[in-house]
């Protein structure tokens, strides 16, 4: 929460200017700095920021903003195993009643916000939307754009004013994490048999590996791929309890493994016997 002034949202009528996502290798070339602001967003690893002379550790989730004037530079760290991939967002004419013209204003009167939970989710599925547009260059993109942004300026401003408080008698609670697993278990049920790893489920649903990891832990109690294994053990074993005459190098490809003595070891874990084994005890 802002110390000084209480942030009122308002209008918010934005000009877009540009984005861009890349991966750093080295440094950025020049100590700069802006006429218009900037947003940098870390999608993935870790690096550092040279800001007004300091330096600022950032990492995945964190979120940088640059008013006019203020000088940054990225810097490449190498000895790092992630470099980080970021998205910027290049705009002006925005004006927050108590506060000057093209400023945004940031915590603590700081530079970066370190994100979290449903507003990181939030982020991450707005740039992925924003680089979507971009990408698919259909009339209207300039005000696409435009209305993704004005989100992301209203989520980072939401973040540091006081919610309101629900009337007497009501508790609100976000189904969200629910949702979101809920899909997942769907997605596995369904696609079992196909290659699937958390990079793609993550993707697909514009959020990080990390918090996928997270929230669907908190809600099953398993990682989601340890999740994954047990349904395609069990799918496994139905099919060779079937009767059929299936190899078990068949039963393995039929959910999802190209490695039968993977699978086999994978199952004998999981149920004391191997697949050859359970299809004996079946047809006895």
């Amino acid at each position: 929460m802002n110390e000084e002034k209480d942030i009122v949202i308002e209008e918010i009528n934005p000009t877009f200017l540009y984005i861009w996502k890349g991966t750093r290798h080295e440094d950025e070339a020049i100590y700069h700095c802006h006429n218009h602001l900037e947003m940098a967003f870390v999608l993935s690893g870790e690096g550092k920021y040279h800001i007004e002379g300091e330096i600022f550790d950032v990492a995945e989730g964190d979120l940088m903003i640059f008013n006019p004037g203020i000088r940054h530079q990225a810097l490449f760290l190498k000895q790092v195993e992630t470099p980080t991939t970021e998205f910027f967002v290049g705009f002006t004419d925005v004006q927050f009643p108590g506060f000057c013209p093209n400023h945004v204003p940031v915590p603590g009167g700081g530079y970066v916000i370190h994100t979290k939970g449903e507003l990181r989710q939030r982020i991450f599925k707005i740039c992925s939307s924003m680089e979507a547009e971009k990408a698919a260059r259909r009339q209207g993109r300039y005000y696409m754009l435009k209305s993704y942004l004005m989100q992301l300026l209203i989520l980072v401003m939401r973040e540091q004013c006081e919610p309101e408080k629900p009337a007497d008698g009501y508790v609100f609670e976000s189904t969200n994490k629910k949702y979101v697993v809920e899909k997942i278990l769907t997605y596995f049920e369904d696609h079992y048999s196909e290659k699937i790893s958390l990079d793609q489920i993550a993707d697909n649903m514009y959020l990080s590996p990390f918090y996928v990891s997270k929230i669907f832990k908190s809600e099953t109690g398993d990682a989601p791929i340890q999740h994954l294994i047990k349904i395609r053990l069990e799918k496994a074993k139905e099919l060779l309890e079937q009767g059929k005459a299936l190899s078990v190098q068949e039963a393995a490809a039929m959910v999802g493994y190209d490695d039968a003595y993977h699978f086999s070891k994978l199952f004998k874990k999981r149920f004391g016997i191997t697949p050859t084994q359970a299809r004996k005890l079946e047809n006895l």
